[in-house]
């Protein structure tokens, strides 16, 4: 069975840390803090850029040899308000201090210097509808390849009802042949409202030879190497997810199931 799903390892301090050498790709990294007002983090960037998304709570920001102030506003991801987000190019370090109990995403992928630090929304992003009846979902774009702010990462949040699928019809994003696909490994942060519920993703290819269902929980985090990777919210339980993605080209073009293809085109 492949080692897809990630459990955080606590639930205060650093309680996820993906990076490229432990997914086993090139490009991806994630790491997640849940700290309480007052505690201090913070990391070098190296040679890869970053993305500091304020899921939840507060927090005062010093990067790239400069002040940020308090970045944050929305208390639970569920109120589905723009999120907050600090972009801060590789070469850098930043440190963050909780002013309410947060949680902070940490998105990294290969950087260049190609751009430099600077906020990311709220201003500008707006809850965008998506899809088709129970396949009816929403989004907060904080990054993607619209938006020229990065070097390489491709970052997204997504919001899908209780009873609604999503990242569906199922596609895949995993050869290097644009304009047709692209390669981008790519990360699932889960949280479910109520938190004690549960989603489902499964991750798989047209051969099945990688074909994983499963239980995704408040706070776990899900691994597309390949493949095609839908979800399901049960009903009475609502669906969030925070996408990293991340490959040679900064594009994000896929390919549908074949079984599914006829629902694209028939939704398009």
């Amino acid at each position: 069975m492949a080692d897809l799903l990630k459990r955080p390892f606590g639930n205060h301090g650093k309680v996820h840390e993906i990076t490229p050498q432990s997914a086993g790709w090139r490009y991806v990294g994630f790491s997640l803090y849940r700290l309480r007002a007052g505690e201090t983090v913070g990391e070098a960037t190296d040679d890869r850029e970053v993305i500091l998304v304020m899921v939840e709570g507060k927090a005062t920001f010093e990067a790239a040899g400069e002040s940020w102030g308090e970045l944050g506003e929305r208390m639970s991801v569920f109120e589905k308000t723009p999120p907050h987000s600090l972009y801060v190019p590789n070469g850098e370090s930043w440190t963050a201090t909780a002013t309410t109990e947060c949680t902070i995403a940490v998105c990294s992928a290969p950087g260049n210097g190609g751009h430099k630090a600077r906020r990311i929304g709220p201003d500008g992003i707006t809850l965008t509808e998506r899809g088709k009846g129970v396949n009816t979902r929403y989004i907060n774009n904080i990054a993607m390849e619209n938006e020229d702010y990065c070097d390489s990462l491709l970052v997204t949040e997504v919001f899908t009802p209780a009873g609604h699928w999503s990242s569906y019809p199922s596609h895949r994003h995993d050869e290097d042949d644009f304009p047709r696909i692209t390669y981008l490994e790519e990360t699932y942060y889960h949280r479910i409202n109520p938190s004690d519920g549960f989603g489902i993703q499964r991750v798989y290819t047209d051969d099945l030879q990688l074909n994983e269902t499963m239980a995704v929980h408040d706070g776990d985090v899900v691994l597309v190497p390949r493949g095609h990777h839908p979800c399901g919210a049960p009903h009475g339980f609502e669906m969030y997810y925070l996408n990293v993605m991340a490959g040679p080209l900064r594009k994000w073009r896929f390919v549908p199931a074949p079984n599914v293809e006829w629902i694209m085109k028939r939704d398009a």
